[in-house]
């Protein structure tokens, strides 16, 4: 039985309680410091007692999957908000070394995040001044970068000169310096993989764009990968969140030297050649990265393969992509014209009927599941052989969680030791991503934002006064899907417990569900 330790990137569920769900569906152990260790939001987390524990737990460990934003910074959010001087970044960094240096057979699997430009004015994730000047940053940093490509026009021009006088200089220099030191970070990390330490890395792109700050830092750290020769063990795609679950993945395939093959079926012609929302490329480059750095490798065909990729994808990309909360009216006209369904939903119970082991990664709209898209599948008899889903936030964070499942549903079943209790746990993951994707994300939080909160004299950010009303809230209406969408068919009774607002926002939610054989069915 293997070890895998992991310091994720922050305490909210998908970054904590993901990989463990994944960890619990297989023979390896995975470890995490306690969620108290973490710091919450802003408040980073104690970077000195972190190390201590990583350095304690790693010495008997196989694998570390390890966030260096968490290491160095105290988490994502506080790798934003920081003030800290290059030379400490380096010495918190340097306890990889030593944690290397104690175990030296040790696997070290790291992830560093290319710090995110959000297009809209919030200090919610960002510093204090982000809420008067963030859309203007955002604006400087993609006509700067695509200026120093040589490509503006007079009209362009003229706004980059109107958005540097309106940002203060103090503003612009404290964004500036904290973007050179988190992009010292990831050169130092780049080169911890030339020195042996760090044996694969992930760079992802967090909600980046064409033009800006990320693709102009991407391409530099592009450049000394190559420089240094390490381009076979560093990867830079867009993501973020998923990450501890895609690595968690790669070590189970390196572990157990299986290299699963993956078919991808789109649902729309386009689908591979879209670019999805607050990403930076195509679809079908994105999922190839996913494949790739989860261990796992594209198939020509769905003969043969180890499990096939349903991809629900968007006929079209950026700002004309939906939102799941977008009225299905209201959706761009190539919804209704440049992607099959129907045929799609046929294709799904095909590759079911064949035997295969089909994830379905539900990202035509951000930002939740396709609701009349899954509405097809449920009405279809399909829901409950399917393998693994995800529809959460953007492409990628999906692609990742999607893919790191079947890859680990798709090795047991070609198992004859597979078992009913093994089996079960994989369940309850699927289960838990169709109750917060499907029934949370695209139907449940929006009633609350518009239907509760406002007679609860509460809003999407402040809701700590009235907490215990919104999460009873919360669980009546989850309970009330599953009723209406899930329970028909299904060969379990489902509960939900623990309900939470991780942030004390309505973003992202938390729960457990347990799995009760049906009796009746």
């Amino acid at each position: 039985m293997q070890k895998i330790v992991y310091l994720p990137l922050d305490e909210r569920p998908c970054n904590y309680r993901y990989p463990l769900y994944l960890a619990s569906m297989t023979d390896m152990v995975l470890e995490l410091p306690a969620m108290s260790l973490l710091g919450g939001k802003k408040a980073a987390a104690d970077t000195d007692a972190v190390a201590q524990w990583l350095i304690g737990a790693a010495k008997g460990a196989d694998y570390l999957i390890v966030s260096i934003d968490m290491l160095v910074h105290g988490g994502i959010v506080p790798s934003r908000l920081h003030h800290t001087p290059q030379s400490v970044c380096e010495e918190r960094l340097h306890v990889l070394a030593r944690v290397k240096q104690c175990n030296p057979t040790l696997r070290i699997f790291a992830f560093n995040l290319i710090t995110r430009v959000p297009a809209y004015s919030s200090s919610e994730e960002e510093p204090d001044y982000y809420a008067d000047y963030g859309q203007q940053l955002y604006t400087y940093g993609w006509l700067k970068d695509k200026a120093d490509q040589g490509s503006l026009d007079p009209e362009e021009q003229e706004q980059l000169e109107a958005v540097m006088s309106a940002i203060p200089s103090e503003v612009l220099n404290d964004f500036l310096t904290r973007r050179d030191t988190n992009a010292f970070v990831n050169t130092e990390t780049i080169k911890l993989v030339r020195d042996g330490v760090v044996d694969f890395l992930i760079i992802p792109l967090d909600d980046n764009a064409k033009y800006g700050f990320s693709p102009l830092e991407q391409r530099k750290l592009s450049l000394l990968a190559e420089e240094l020769d390490v381009n076979d063990r560093v990867m830079i795609y867009p993501g973020a969140d998923e990450i501890g679950c895609t690595l968690f993945a790669r070590a189970f395939c390196e572990a157990n030297k299986y290299v699963p093959k993956a078919f991808v079926r789109y649902s729309s012609v386009n689908g591979p050649f879209v670019v999805p929302k607050y990403e930076d490329r195509p679809l079908g480059e994105s999922i190839k990265y996913h494949l790739t750095a989860a261990g796992a490798v594209a198939h020509d065909h769905s003969y043969g393969t180890d499990f096939i990729l349903m991809t629900n994808s968007p006929p079209v990309g950026q700002s004309d992509m939906n939102e799941s909360r977008t009225p299905y009216g209201q959706r761009h006209r190539s919804y209704f014209s440049e992607t099959n369904t129907k045929e799609f939903v046929q294709a799904i119970r095909h590759y079911i009927r064949e035997g295969h082991t089909v994830a379905l990664a539900d990202v035509a709209v951000s930002n939740g599941s396709d609701h009349p898209f899954m509405k097809l599948v449920g009405s279809g008899g399909l829901l409950h052989d399917i393998a693994a889903y995800a529809a959460w936030n953007t492409s990628g964070n999906s692609m990742g969680t999607v893919v790191s499942h079947a890859i680990i549903e798709s090795y047991y079943r070609g198992q004859k030791s597979d078992t009913v209790e093994r089996y079960a746990r994989s369940r309850a993951y699927y289960y838990f991503r169709l109750i917060e994707d499907w029934g949370y994300q695209a139907l449940v939080r929006e009633d609350v934002i518009h239907h509760v909160l406002p007679k609860l004299g509460a809003s999407y950010y402040e809701l700590k006064h009235v907490q215990t009303q919104v999460y009873e809230s919360i669980q009546t209406k989850l309970v009330q899907f599953i009723a209406d969408y899930l329970q028909e068919g299904s060969p379990y009774r489902f509960r939900i417990e623990n309900v939470h607002l991780p942030w004390s926002r309505m973003f992202e939610v938390g729960f457990d569900v347990m799995l009760e054989p049906d009796t009746h069915s």
